[in-house]
């Protein structure tokens, strides 16, 4: 086993708003416009040259949004490995780091490439590789490597240095970028004849939008890189947002007025151009932007070479920045060996970490064509990006009450849904492109699957917001049965207050239990020192399995969660429970919580029926009380009453109370749940109120009985805020025994369930 104590240096934070912003827009305005507005061009026409980037760049701002809310409320270097993690447990979070560093290193492969193309193209053009006896590709190959090996040093010599470096190059591309486009503009006022190469608009159809979206998608993956920055950025839940968006909006606004310069550069018939305009640029392919830029104005080559001189070294910068971060995540947490954790002592980089993406990197640079490098690249950040919406999705519904945002999401879900649905259709539609790239996704990822599996499953160390199995004791095989029925179990005290009901409710189910107990350390405290909160919770699962161990199936499980009900709705899914025993203390001081920050989130979010106790004891339920309205958890209360109440002398009554309008029907009800109720017809009452305040009603009735049954309201948590439903009201007052009665069922439960 590794010696878990060997990472302990931290990384410098000393990056504020405007160098992130900087990485971020470096890490966009690389070789997407470079290579993919030609390309672009060739396969979707003039229109699709800025299409293309417009509605890229709208989709890109969905997931920037997603982007910006996990990062403001988890500001640490990772990215999509530490929302992974949050979300989905360590096997998903090491296949997003897994895949988070690999898309960051292939795109920092295109960028080399593409600095090393136009480099090249410009020495030829003057033709001072002549004495070079090399061919163009085998030249274009080594300069990759040269200004690799230069940033991959650049950023070793710490972040500070690769912010600075990054802010100027970032700087200097985008001023060259932006008066390009301002003289294309000038051009088109000028000489509005240009106009004419955008006819036919898209002279292939709307479908190849889908494929030059695909490939160029890479273009829009810098806010990825400011997520990383997280260790190290100043004031990280109030920057990295602002700078995702600034970054977003500058770089769409950018790649719009230079495709719009492209296209008007090149003058129908001038010497050279054969055909339309935008299909001699196309013919380029990757080059086209190039041939297109060198006729718009005077020294364009050599403007054209500036450019993509400060594009492709910022964004090969960020993407090494990037990528080395994510590796260093994995080696800082033990999903890769603690060697991709050093720290130089010196400079406070991941030297290690930043030594493997460059061996990576120099690797996919001289192997890989360009066109197929980008393709891997934008693939992979399109199901990076996937996975990512997937978990603001999830980590908002679970944990939302557990973190501290900074930025939080608009119309939610809505933003991360489109998006999702964008990704997954553009990444299927990359196979018309390259499918290189959809052999290099799966085998990339089953590799991850295969380390995850064999190597980081078992040497991974617990994070401060992870659930952890500290005890486990499973019953005898041979002894399971079809129904499970879990209890969460605090203290030995209320340990023996549920333990009757629970032998009742498991006799009638023929169950095997599941003892709980989620181990309270609090917040101040280190996860290592959760040994010493679990003796109380211990105690309580020892008394409760005198009683029932003898008699059910019986397992035991102590854990470790800082928010208790993300713990045991996490048990619930894992073991596949069919019903939840809690009790409740029957008082709340939280404000925007009914029954509890504990009982609530429970509730709402558990995939199973859930039976939640107070003041209940030990004692026999001889009369019972369950007010009847036909909610959805009528039936399952009515059931568990039919449970607890004595045999032989028993006697349940239903309470209904109208109000004049419609009443509602006790018989018909029964008659349509009759398979539930196990007490004779004899033993039920029927009892009806006429007024129009239920909660007094079913207070003042519930006095004279030894249980009251609740069925639990069917709004969800977030309707519950403005107001308590009548079932909250008599739980909260009511001084008889009570039990509050949710049911599972339908297409909800069987998500939360299963996914």
């Amino acid at each position: 086993m590794e010696d878990k104590s060997t990472v302990s240096a931290e990384l410098s934070r000393e990056l504020g708003l405007f160098p992130i912003t900087m990485m971020g827009l470096g890490m966009m305005i690389g070789a997407g416009v470079f290579l993919g507005l030609g390309n672009s061009i060739f396969i979707a026409g003039p229109g699709g040259g800025m299409l293309t980037f417009a509605l890229n760049g709208v989709i890109a701002m969905f997931t920037a949004m997603s982007y910006a809310e996990l990062s403001s409320a988890i500001p640490r270097a990772g990215g999509a490995y530490n929302y992974a993690r949050l979300a989905f447990g360590r096997g998903t979070s090491f296949i997003a780091g897994w895949m988070e560093w690999f898309a960051s290193t292939v795109a920092g492969s295109l960028y080399a490439v593409t600095f090393a193309i136009y480099m090249v193209r410009y020495f030829e053009g003057l033709g001072i590789l002549t004495w070079v006896p090399f061919s163009t590709v085998i030249n274009e190959k080594i300069l990759a490597v040269i200004i690799a090996c230069f940033f991959l040093y650049i950023n070793y010599k710490g972040a500070s240095t690769t912010g600075k470096v990054g802010a100027i190059c970032t700087l200097g591309q985008t001023l060259f970028l932006v008066f390009i486009g301002l003289v294309g503009i000038f051009v088109a006022i000028k000489d509005p004849s240009r106009l004419q190469n955008f006819s036919p608009f898209l002279p292939y159809g709307w479908s190849k939008l889908l494929v030059t979206m695909g490939f160029t998608y890479v273009a829009f993956e810098g806010y990825e890189v400011i997520a990383q920055t997280g260790d190290e950025a100043i004031d990280p839940r109030r920057n990295l947002p602002k700078a995702m968006f600034y970054s977003v909006y500058i770089v769409t606004l950018t790649y719009i007025v230079v495709s719009f310069a492209t296209l008007v550069a090149v003058k129908a018939g001038s010497p050279g151009v054969v055909g339309a305009p935008w299909f001699w640029i196309g013919q380029f392919k990757e080059r086209g932007f190039g041939e297109a830029v060198s006729r718009l104005m005077p020294a364009g080559n050599f403007l054209l070479t500036l450019a993509v001189i400060f594009a492709s070294t910022s964004a090969l910068n960020a993407t090494i920045y990037s990528a080395t971060r994510a590796s260093y995540a994995l080696g800082r947490d033990h999903m890769l060996p603690s060697f991709f954790a050093k720290i130089s002592k010196k400079r406070k980089t991941p030297w290690a970490a930043l030594m493997m993406t460059g061996a990576v990197l120099i690797l996919v640079a001289t192997v890989l064509p360009t066109m197929d490098v980008a393709s891997s690249a934008s693939i992979l950040f399109l199901f990076l990006f996937f996975l990512v919406n997937i978990c603001v999705i999830k980590i908002r519904l679970n944990m939302a009450d557990e973190l501290t945002y900074g930025y939080i999401m608009p119309f939610f879900p809505v933003f991360p849904v489109i998006a999702i649905i964008c990704q997954a259709v553009l990444a299927v539609w990359l196979v018309h492109m390259s499918l290189i790239a959809w052999i290099v996704l799966p085998v990339w990822i089953c590799s991850g699957i295969g380390i995850y599996h064999f190597y980081s499953k078992y040497r991974a160390v617990t994070t401060e917001d992870e659930i952890q199995i500290l005890e486990e004791e499973k019953a005898p095989e041979g002894e399971g049965k079809e129904y499970s029925i879990m209890v969460p179990v605090a203290n030995p005290k209320n340990a023996l207050d549920i333990v009757r009901t629970t032998y009742m409710l498991c006799g009638a189910k023929k169950a095997r239990v599941e003892l709980l107990h989620m181990v309270p350390v609090p917040d101040q405290a280190p996860l290592t020192s959760a040994d010493e909160y679990m003796l109380e919770g211990k105690e309580g699962i020892v008394e409760a399995m005198l009683y029932l161990a003898p008699l059910f199936p019986l397992s035991t499980t102590i854990r470790y969660c800082r928010n208790i009900a993300r713990g045991i709705v996490s048990a619930v899914r894992e073991k596949k429970t069919d019903m939840l025993i809690m009790g409740w203390h029957g008082k709340t001081k939280t404000y925007g919580f009914n029954l509890g920050s504990t009982v609530d989130p429970i509730i709402e979010r558990s995939p199973c029926n859930v039976v939640i106790l107070k003041n209940i004891g030990r004692r026999k339920f001889k009369k019972v009380l369950v007010p009847l309205a036909g909610g959805p958890n009528g039936a399952f209360a009515l059931e568990i009453a039919s449970i607890l109440a004595e045999k032989d002398d028993g006697q349940i009554v239903i309470f209904t109370v109208t109000d004049g309008r419609k009443p509602f029907d006790p018989n018909q009800f029964m008659d349509e749940h009759q398979d539930k109720i196990n007490l004779s017809r004899k033993k039920i009452a029927i009892k009806t109120a006429h007024t129009h305040k239920v909660a007094q009603a079913i207070l003042k009735e519930s006095k004279n009985y030894d249980l009251i049954v609740l069925g639990y309201t069917g709004r969800p948590m977030i309707y519950q805020v403005a107001g308590n439903s009548i079932p909250e009201i008599v739980a909260r007052r009511s001084t008889t025994p009570l039990l509050i009665a949710k049911a599972a069922g339908g297409i909800r439960s069987w998500i939360h369930r299963w996914i």
